[in-house]
């Protein structure tokens, strides 16, 4: 049975699917009368999905994306170029590191960004190295939860939940962890420096 595509198959969370279907066969040159002969369905199934006048079932949608190299899973990722913000729910942040250090970065596909947002953690004892780092731009950040020391320049400070930072990231700088628990800290440094 060709089942409609139902919030569990994640239709509901992306509404503009027509949209981004629509710019899928554009970037490949397609017309929609190609589209839906290389799919095995009808030129007028087609267009109304592309309106959002008709919502594909799994099957329909399946056939469509099999036109291109690309999976439901990179389907459902691709921004909405039209749109003026993009969501990125928790695992769709891009992993920079791993291991006792781990930087995700929110939309770690879009190329010339203005602006990087970071989800950092850091467990017990962890830093971001003996040198310090060091890069144009400016940086701030929130410590979410444990303790960070941060040092810029000359100046140290232990940071908890709820405190804040801001600096010139040409001035050496160096987070480390020196709580009992893990350290989580939301930051944004312009320009993207990783």
């Amino acid at each position: 049975m060709d089942t409609a595509i139902t919030s569990n198959d994640t239709a509901d969370d992306n509404p503009e699917i027509g949209e981004r279907l629509r710019a899928l066969r554009e970037e490949h040159g397609l017309s929609q009368r190609e589209l839906a002969r290389r799919a095995g369905m009808t030129n007028g199934t087609i267009s109304l999905i592309e309106q959002d006048k008709n919502s594909p079932s799994v099957a329909s949608l399946k056939k469509i994306l099999d036109v291109y190299p690309i999976t439901f899973s990179e389907f459902f990722s691709i921004p909405d170029k039209t749109a003026r913000e993009t969501f990125y729910p928790n695992e769709m942040l891009t992993t920079l590191t791993d291991g006792p250090l781990l930087f995700r970065v929110v939309a770690g596909e879009i190329k010339n960004k203005k602006v990087q947002i970071l989800h950092e953690r850091y467990e017990v004892g962890a830093d971001t190295g003996e040198e310090m780092l060091k890069h144009e731009g400016e940086e701030g950040g929130i410590i979410i939860e444990g303790k960070i020391e941060l040092t810029v320049g000359d100046a140290v400070r232990i940071l908890g939940p709820g405190d804040g930072y801001y600096y010139d990231s040409t001035i050496p700088h160096r987070f480390r962890n020196v709580g009992n628990a893990i350290a989580i800290i939301i930051s944004a440094c312009t320009p993207p420096s990783l």
